[in-house]
């Protein structure tokens, strides 16, 4: 299949490996840091084969529909959950980023969202946005999973289009639930904490 050979691909690009520290083949809200237009392709691309066909990328959908080769990948591989990212669209209810994941989790989709919202170009990780406290609160049966990125803003720093031969690496924490009557404050920072402390593994 043409999806698991670009997944080879970009595995041999970054040189990124999985650790888990958890594994279980279930649908999964995995949520990760942000540094590098490498993330969504590097996480996608390490999970096994069965996984990676029923996870789906949340992605903005201006930055998939750019160029005729991202739309011709979203539409043929990665199938990504398209966010609107104008204000004035994101507010028809049927296009509200959180309604659109929770369809895609409805459907029985994995997602891999990226909770600070945007590339963060500077150490450690930004605030994480309300998202993925809505969602974790609308579909409380489903687990989230924290995602380490390692070394991928360095592999392709903002910017630049040639890779850099760098080995990059992809850590999977345990996994996680929203906690009954669990406010949004404390559950992004629990989130947020999980998901720092892969940095130290």
């Amino acid at each position: 299949m043409i999806g698991d050979l670009i997944g080879q691909i970009i595995k041999l690009i970054s040189g990124a490996n999985a650790r888990w520290l958890e594994f279980e083949d279930r649908q999964t809200i995995y949520f990760a840091n942000h540094r590098s237009h490498l993330d969504a392709f590097v996480v996608w691309s390490v999970l096994p084969p069965r996984m990676r066909k029923q996870t789906r990328v949340v992605g903005a959908k201006d930055y998939w529909e750019k160029t005729a080769l991202r739309r011709l990948i979203s539409q043929k591989i990665y199938h990504p959950v398209l966010i609107e990212r104008n204000k004035a669209a994101a507010c028809d209810d049927a296009h509200h980023p959180v309604h659109q994941i929770i369809r895609a989790l409805d459907e029985k989709s994995s997602i891999i969202i990226f909770p600070e919202g945007t590339r963060n170009a500077e150490e450690g990780t930004k605030p994480f946005k309300s998202g993925l406290y809505h969602i974790a609160q609308q579909r409380p049966n489903v687990e989230l999973v924290p995602v380490y990125l390692e070394n991928l803003n360095r592999i392709l720093p903002k910017g630049e289009i040639f890779f850099v031969p760098l080995i990059g690496a992809v850590t999977f924490g345990p996994r996680m639930r929203i906690q009954e009557g669990e406010e949004k404050k404390e559950f992004l920072n629990r989130a947020q904490q999980a998901l720092i402390k892969l940095e130290a593994i």
